[in-house]
């Protein structure tokens, strides 16, 4: 509380910013709740639950790529009730119905602990986060919700005893890394802000588990294809938008090289994988962060095993700067520790991810552009 005083005295002293910003509300906020007030010895443990009860989830940033697939996942083994889709913006209709949701801005303290405490959340799944190009293009934003947010998530996380995951990404890696494969310990030092972040995530998870003992799980996923979202402003999510172009059009310009080669995965894949690392036994884990793979392609293999259903265009206009990220991510993942610790194994391949990917656009949209 002495603390606390001079802070306000010295803001007082300093007066209010002329953007109109109140930086002590947020000094206040952080101080109020942070593990940081805690004692030095203070020791943070997961609630435990039977075999017979049900995790109640929490996902973050849920209208993105991942969160609805993963709440329908999640519901089906645990119950609609037991799974609360989250985030910043109006659900569409069949989100909505679909189970429960709120909203939930994760750079609000207060409002995230009140989520979790009113629900009694066990579990909380945080996809928060600006993706690669994105962020490049406002790396303010993308600092504030992929590095303040996490703050916030990782604080409540061990103040409750949760579960956590927080996903990381090929872009955790950099230039220097290893690239073909790259394994799950070695150089990383990425040159986007949200593979800066990414990384940030990992240690800090890291961290609050040997320091709080917050029961932190994280994977490094490899670009993720989904045919039910459109492309969110990755560096992979090229192999997203030619599906739709293939079918729309006919024709396909890409942003990035024909002989980029990036590791994918199907999402199917991409949330089973995701749910077995959270059901994981703890003694299973020999470590907190895994890269897990499927396949690896460049733009010119997808198409060529696109072109094999249909007739198909390709361009190439480089986009350069995303380019020079795909440049600096890993070829390969190196997966072994995530296959041997807790039994990974991918079901979608190249040629049953193309067939998959049409199968959803159905058989008439593709024989109409055939013919």
């Amino acid at each position: 509380r002495p603390f606390l005083g001079k802070l306000v005295a010295k803001q007082a002293l300093l007066g209010t910013p002329g953007c109109g910003c109140q930086p002590l509300t947020l000094a206040v906020r952080n101080i109020s709740f942070s593990p940081r007030q805690v004692t030095s010895d203070a020791s943070f443990h997961s609630v435990s639950f039977s075999e017979t009860d049900h995790p109640k989830v929490l996902i973050t940033g849920g209208l993105g790529q991942l969160g609805v697939g993963l709440a329908k996942l999640l519901r089906k083994r645990f119950g609609k009730n037991n799974v609360i889709l989250s985030d910043i913006r109006k659900p569409p209709s069949n989100v909505f119905h679909s189970g429960p949701f709120i909203y939930s801005d994760i750079l609000d303290y207060k409002n995230l602990r009140e989520i979790v405490v009113n629900n009694r959340i066990t579990w909380l799944v945080h996809y928060s986060a600006l993706l690669s190009a994105v962020g490049e293009a406002n790396v303010a934003l993308a600092r504030s919700v992929n590095i303040t947010g996490l703050h916030n998530i990782l604080d409540i996380a061990a103040e409750h005893g949760l579960r956590l995951f927080v996903p990381s990404t090929i872009g955790a890696f950099g230039p220097t890394s290893p690239r073909n494969p790259t394994p799950d310990l070695c150089v990383q030092r990425p040159r986007t802000i949200y593979g800066v972040s990414k990384v940030h995530a990992e240690l800090m998870g890291e961290y609050y588990h040997h320091r709080y003992g917050l029961d932190f799980r994280c994977l490094r996923y490899p670009g993720i294809i989904s045919a039910d979202s459109m492309p969110g402003g990755g560096t992979t999510d090229y192999a997203v938008q030619i599906f739709h172009d293939a079918i729309k059009s006919g024709k396909f310009e890409c942003n990035l090289k024909h002989d980029t080669r990036l590791p994918m995965m199907y999402i199917d894949d991409c949330l089973r994988a995701t749910l077995e690392v959270m059901e994981a036994p703890t003694d299973t884990l020999t470590m907190r962060t895994y890269n897990i793979n499927a396949m690896s392609f460049t733009p010119e293999e997808l198409a060529q095993e696109l072109q094999k259903q249909m007739p198909l265009e390709v361009t190439y206009d480089v986009d350069h700067v995303r380019q020079a990220i795909a440049d600096s991510w890993p070829m390969n993942f190196d997966d072994s520790n995530a296959r041997k610790d807790w039994g990974w194994k991918h079901d979608y391949d190249l040629p049953e991810l193309v067939q998959t990917m049409l199968n959803y656009f159905g058989t008439d949209t593709r024989m109409a552009r055939a013919n």
